[in-house]
């Protein structure tokens, strides 16, 4: 890390939103009334513009159909690139796992039978939905939880064949996010290499810490080299099991996880890699994160702000908000709302948002409508609904 004070800020490598998009943007609001939609937003409700519900389009020529709308929607492909799959029996420490997940019994029934089957069920539903890639990744818990280096790397290897095998079937329909055994980092070196070169795997989803270590501790350093290397992405997921407790949760389950517990850590660990200086030493290696960003595109402002406080031994090369424009990559996963797509594209750049559904946890049908329905021009709802995936992934 640098001593020198962090550097202005620096214009993102990447476009901003077109005059188009934002034509379109405002031009749809003012037809709601844009007096209405504030006050409507200002008292906490929801306000006809501002918010389209999924599944719906934005209105044009009056509320009429648009004709050519319609066929461009129907012939636009769609990318989605965090879709979860298992492989039964590989981590022996998930059926326990999975026996404490809070959610309802029958709901974990069909999750689990969704996430098994990588033919029937899924390509059934992606050709109802017009979904013409999934890129796979192993579902949580995955290699964390297993504690012993050389259990971790073997189911590495199992998992990372199983995925491959099945993107060979349907390489068209498919693609694939690599697990690592981080627990042993030359091992996960190795396996990332393999994963890549030889299985042709198109980066690594691994979720949040490992036994309670981040990546941005110096052992993962030669990961981090690695994937720069081979120019392939990390995504970072949630974890099911946290490394700690967090006492402002106690008594109240429901923020733990997934609607607000994994968005504040992973956002953490994100910040941890951007504050130490990972992406200093690495400036190609980059981190892609679902949830919109895990709201982290919607702090940057305050990031900036706060980081002249930052004692100077401490600082990085550039301010916060330049490494998550060039660092960070950002997908919709389990966030319908045309509200946050709007604000994380403003804040990091068309070009750094990618669709994606979270399979089978979320509706494919809900999701396809949310994103075609976005208030975006046909050039750059491309680019978030697949040209990005393709330009990022090497699909």
């Amino acid at each position: 890390m640098s001593n020198e004070p962090p550097s202005p800020a620096v214009a993102p490598l990447v476009a901003s939103p077109t005059a188009a998009t934002r034509r379109r943007f405002i031009a749809t609001t003012a037809a709601a009334g844009g007096a209405a939609v504030v006050g409507a937003l200002g008292a906490g409700q929801p306000a006809l513009g501002a918010e389209t519900a999924p599944g719906s389009r934005v209105p044009t020529d009056g509320g009429s159909k648009d004709h050519r709308n319609a066929k461009r929607e129907k012939k636009m492909r769609i990318v989605a690139v965090e879709e979860a799959f298992s492989v039964p029996g590989a981590i022996r420490q998930e059926e326990a796992i999975r026996q404490h997940l809070a959610a309802p019994e029958a709901i974990k029934k069909e999750w689990f039978r969704r996430l098994e089957d990588l033919t029937e069920l899924r390509l059934a539903d992606m050709d109802a939905n017009g979904v013409d890639m999934q890129v796979l990744s192993y579902a949580s818990p995955g290699l964390e939880v297993i504690e012993d280096p050389a259990e971790a790397v073997a189911v590495a290897r199992r998992v990372n064949d199983h995925l491959a095998k099945a993107v060979a079937r349907h390489p068209n329909r498919f693609a694939g996010f690599a697990v690592l055994p981080l627990q042993d980092p030359k091992a996960a070196v190795v396996e990332l290499r393999r994963a890549v070169k030889e299985l042709g795997l198109k980066g690594v989803l691994y979720n949040d810490h490992v036994r309670g270590h981040y990546l941005d501790e110096p052992q993962f350093r030669p990961v981090w080299a690695e994937l720069e290397r081979l120019g392939v992405t990390l995504y970072l997921h949630p974890a099911v099991i946290p490394a700690d407790n967090w006492r402002v949760f106690d008594g109240y389950p429901v923020l733990v996880g997934p609607s607000w517990g994994w968005t504040a850590t992973v956002g953490a660990h994100a910040l941890r890699l951007v504050y130490g200086g990972v992406f200093d030493e690495f400036p190609g290696a980059s981190v892609m994160l679902g949830h919109m960003g895990e709201l982290l595109p919607f702090q940057m402002a305050r990031l900036d702000s706060r980081y002249a406080h930052v004692p100077v031994e401490q600082r990085v090369r550039h301010l916060p908000s330049y490494y998550l424009r060039n660092n960070v990559y950002v997908t919709t996963s389990g966030v319908m709302s045309h509200a946050a797509l709007l604000g994380a594209v403003h804040a990091v750049g068309v070009d750094r948002v990618l669709f994606s559904i979270d399979y089978p946890f979320e509706s494919s049908a809900e999701a396809v409508g949310f994103l075609r329905s976005a208030p975006y021009a046909p050039a750059d709802l491309a680019r978030i609904a697949h040209g990005n995936a393709e330009r990022i992934l090497g699909l």
